[in-house]
């Protein structure tokens, strides 16, 4: 019953995470593929940082930035009456971060791919640029959007070092299915450890050989 809930507990995360970093990712991406600034390598280092920082490591700062004694934290806890550390809400901003650059990489991308022509075209047919972009850049970049939300999914799914040092172990509430399989093992229960461990093998293979298979009909680079 506990892996149950480890799991449906997983999949509202992931389906948070992934929902709220498809618009912030969109935007920060968007931005990304066109800015000619001399800050763009300065912010595509941080939204990559997590795919070189270990997970405990960010993990640790988070525990640090989002604890009561922050300020961050101690605004959360004047405002909702509860901490952020040790949550599901904590797990979220946790994850959002985490899986950061596994959104906007794929989108960026994308978007670089389409180029300026389609744009200028549609400026040209006196479309907005918020009409431009939701008529002819989404849908050019429908590729990208699909390779970008599957990965963030999966990615957030096999989350562990991240949401164990922020979240912890507190069935319901933050207990996710690494966490579970990690509990399972240090009590001793390797068939329930087993049974989880399959079930995420099998979902990260048929993730990744349904993202190789697109790209390859469809190439969308990916850095």
């Amino acid at each position: 019953m506990n892996d149950l809930g480890a799991i449906w507990l997983t999949i509202q995360l992931a389906t948070v995470t992934t929902c709220i970093l498809l618009i912030l990712g969109t935007a920060l991406a968007w931005w990304l593929s066109r800015t000619t600034s001399w800050v763009k390598p300065i912010i595509e280092a941080i939204t990559a940082l997590p795919l070189v920082l270990p997970p405990t490591v960010l993990g640790f700062y988070l525990l640090v930035i989002m604890s009561p004694d922050s300020g961050i934290g101690s605004f959360w806890v004047q405002m909702t009456g509860s901490t952020l550390t040790f949550s599901f809400e904590g797990l979220v901003v946790a994850s959002v971060i985490y899986s950061l650059p596994f959104m906007v990489q794929p989108l960026q991308n994308a978007f670089e791919t389409i180029g300026a022509g389609p744009m200028e075209a549609a400026a040209s047919l006196r479309a907005t640029p918020l009409n431009a972009f939701f008529t002819v850049a989404i849908p050019l970049s429908a590729r990208g959007f699909v390779t970008a939300v599957v990965l963030t999914f999966a990615h957030t799914v096999g989350e562990f070092g991240v949401v164990l040092m922020v979240g912890g172990n507190i069935p319901e509430e933050t207990r996710v299915i690494s966490i579970a399989i990690y509990e399972n093992v240090e009590t001793l229960q390797y068939a329930a450890a087993h049974s989880l461990s399959i079930t995420l093998l099998v979902f990260s293979f048929v993730v990744l050989l349904a993202v190789y298979s697109l790209n390859r009909r469809f190439p969308i680079r990916i850095r």
